[in-house]
């Protein structure tokens, strides 16, 4: 809908590519010479702003609406929703086990039907990492690897290639449980669904996704006035109405289904410390995820 708005409110064709945020950066930086895009919409901040210098400069009018601490300092990164970590659930699979946060997860009865995303393709899989890190941690993100290393167990080898096929395939009933965010998991929820969102009770990270033009873009007037739409108030509403995101204008109210944030338990991270580490945490992760499932412990030949 957002789209499709700005295509006849600005009479400008949009042509849309679905891909996960790490393989889309890797895409920008091999077609740094010649962009095939104008702007990534959507990826955490602390996903791409590691690869900063592959935007340009530009700062919307529509930005000083934003809250002070989510204000595009940076130059050439606009946030856009507030995207939070959450445990996806189907109820009709679940049986009797009850999924109160990440501790939940390891129950040998959840064995194989646990979802996350690759870290290497997705940010939403980068990101339930660091929640993990933080909250099993209790603060301290290198006390967060015993649970790590219980969780991969438990995985069995499911290490999903983007985001969709997490909260997909809770779903469509293939999986249990999935470690997605809000919006992918809330989509799903209506009167009918067997889909319920839980907010980890060991607590829960919020993170502003983003849109952000590609450098030396070929469309670069139409970029611009694509990130003004994004942030403004007809938007925002349009986010908090119908998507099920938590906008980020102070002028626009949250979906009315969502928890408030005060009735959630909300933790922070150092990011900081994320930038200087998420590199080594995601190989660490690696190693644990594909030391912790033996094929051939199943009859298996490999992944």
């Amino acid at each position: 809908p957002i789209v499709n708005e700005f295509e006849q409110q600005y009479k400008i064709k949009v042509d849309v590519v679905n891909a996960g945020t790490v393989e889309f950066l890797q895409r920008i930086s091999q077609e740094q010479d010649d962009p095939q895009g104008d702007v990534l919409w959507g990826g955490t901040i602390s996903t791409v702003s590691t690869r900063g210098e592959l935007f340009q400069d530009y700062i919307s009018p529509n930005d000083r609406y934003l809250p002070q601490e989510y204000r595009n300092v940076e130059g050439n990164l606009t946030r856009f929703t507030n995207i939070l970590s959450v445990l996806m659930v189907n109820t009709d699979l679940i049986g009797d086990i009850e999924i109160k946060g990440y501790e939940s997860l390891l129950d040998p009865r959840l064995k194989g039907k646990i979802a996350t995303a690759d870290l290497t393709r997705a940010s939403s899989g980068k990101e339930q990492l660091v929640n993990i890190l933080y909250a099993m941690g209790q603060g301290d993100p290198e006390a967060g690897w015993d649970y790590v290393k219980a969780l991969c167990k438990n995985l069995d080898g499911n290490l999903l290639g983007s985001s969709t096929a997490v909260y997909t395939g809770v779903a469509t009933g293939r999986y249990a449980v999935g470690l997605t965010f809000e919006e992918g998991a809330a989509n799903y929820v209506n009167g009918t669904s067997p889909i319920k969102l839980v907010y980890m009770k060991e607590g829960v990270i919020g993170k502003p996704d983003g849109v952000y033009i590609i450098k030396n873009a070929k469309n670069l007037s139409a970029a611009q006035k694509f990130v003004d739409f994004l942030i403004s108030k007809e938007v925002q509403t349009i986010v908090a109405e119908q998507l099920n995101r938590r906008p980020l204008r102070t002028d626009v109210p949250s979906p009315a289904a969502f928890p408030p944030l005060d009735e959630i338990n909300m933790i922070s991270e150092d990011p900081h410390q994320v930038e200087q580490n998420i590199s080594r945490w995601t190989q660490e992760f690696l190693s644990i995820f594909y030391s912790a499932y033996s094929p051939a412990e199943d009859g298996a030949s490999g992944l």
